[in-house]
């Protein structure tokens, strides 16, 4: 599940110029570079996404031809320009680009590609570089597939979320049943290496049995890689008022757990292996290299409204709407809303945040002592992996991964 979250964080103002502090680039040639490039329009505005996200509706008259999807890809292709003249001279090729979204593919599948070809003809791409796309089952046909891969996407992942019709209208996705299995066999027609099925559990009105034969579904239709995401009810959605106005039920975190198992029992059982809490892949060549990058603290530029990115220790974010995002690009002026140096602790706290919820786990040297008791504590409620720990690394187990977020909460002090 892609997306910018929709409300930024604060922070100390960007420069105009979008220039970084010296320290981003040090040691930078030991670090992988990622793109992640958001295109923040949508069809319908689903019930239960908070993303930075817009429909036609929203847009009309608040950012007139500035925020038109017809003009966005040459928008990202002056962000993509800029980023080149911020990092100089830095000669990392870029080893992956995440297309997300919103909806990359109510764009033209030209214009997806046109934002490909500027990082490339910038950047370069490395030889194995990992290329994914979003898209929704409606937005998406043979030939558009084609064109894709054709311009040098090698990765997509489908927005699945549901095999059952009444969790689909739950959630205001408007693909019918049966449509995304069919997308798969498209795109391995059209010779895209990965693919991935987006699955989402706990939506109310859900039961054990739905939840199953999304997962048998989805497992049928041969993707190699799989992402299953409890849903968050988010303030101020579609989705939160109708269960406020008792409309639907709200699941609670039993029923996530439940749900969880099933799909840990399921994917493992058709030959998926965990790799991060809700990231399952058939191989090492399925898993999501540019998550990976994110997870493991690497460098992306995030380019699109509300995007963020992050250099050497900086972390920045740009202004939220596209037509905002436009009048900046237009004036030649970098479209940051907003940066923050990380500091060593706020950078330690976020590798363990982060690093925890892979397989790998994270290095207990970085814990300090509260963080140590905590994990002592954590092997012995069967949390983590006794014989990782033994090795010098916090590797949750499967009860550890249902209650991550605690683990994690106990292991940064």
């Amino acid at each position: 599940m892609g997306g910018m979250p929709s409300v930024l964080p604060d922070g100390e103002p960007m420069p105009e110029d979008g220039a970084l502090p010296a320290s981003a680039l040090e040691g930078a040639a030991s670090r992988p570079l990622g793109f992640y490039l958001h295109v923040p329009y949508c069809a319908t505005r689903c019930g239960y996404c908070d993303f930075n996200t817009y429909t036609a509706s929203e847009l009309r008259g608040s950012g007139g031809v500035l925020a038109s999807r017809d003009n966005y890809a040459g928008q990202v292709v002056e962000e993509i320009r800029l980023a080149r003249k911020t990092l100089g001279d830095d000669p990392r090729p870029v080893r992956t680009v995440f297309v997300g979204g919103g909806t990359p593919t109510l764009l033209a599948a030209g214009d997806l590609v046109r934002m490909l070809d500027a990082v490339r003809e910038e950047f370069g791409l490395a030889d194995d570089a990992e290329v994914t796309t979003e898209a929704n089952p409606e937005s998406v046909n043979p030939a558009y597939l084609e064109e894709l891969r054709a311009g040098g996407f090698n990765r997509i992942s489908f927005g699945m979320q549901s095999a059952k019709q009444h969790v689909l209208k739950i959630l205001d996705r408007t693909h019918t049943p049966g449509r995304p299995e069919a997308c798969v066999a498209e795109a391995r027609a059209a010779g895209f290496e990965h693919v991935n099925l987006d699955l989402i559990y706990g939506t109310p009105g859900e039961s054990d049995e739905d939840w199953r034969a999304s997962l048998d579904a989805a497992i049928g239709a041969d993707p190699d890689h799989v992402s299953a995401y409890a849903l968050i009810v988010e303030e101020g959605t579609q989705l939160a008022r109708r269960i406020r106005r008792g409309e639907v039920p709200m699941t609670d975190d039993d029923v996530h757990a439940d749900r969880y198992l099933i799909a840990e029992d399921v994917l493992s059982g058709a030959g998926f292996d965990w790799y991060e809490v809700s990231n399952w892949a058939t191989s090492e060549a399925g898993r999501c290299l540019h998550n990976e990058l994110y997870w493991r603290g690497a460098d992306w530029w995030g380019a699109g409204p509300g995007a963020h990115s992050h250099v050497g220790g900086v972390r920045w974010w740009n202004v939220k709407h596209p037509g905002a995002y436009a009048a900046a690009l237009a004036s030649g002026k970098s479209p940051g809303a907003g940066r923050e140096v990380l500091t060593d602790e706020d950078r330690r706290v976020e590798r363990v945040l982060l690093e925890l919820r892979l397989r790998e786990g994270v290095e207990l040297g970085i814990l300090r002592p509260g963080g140590m008791e905590a994990a002592r504590r954590a092997l012995a409620d069967g949390l983590l992996d006794p014989e990782a720990y033994a090795t010098g690394r916090a590797v949750l187990t499967l009860r550890g991964r249902l209650l991550a977020d605690a683990v994690v909460r106990d292991l940064v002090d």
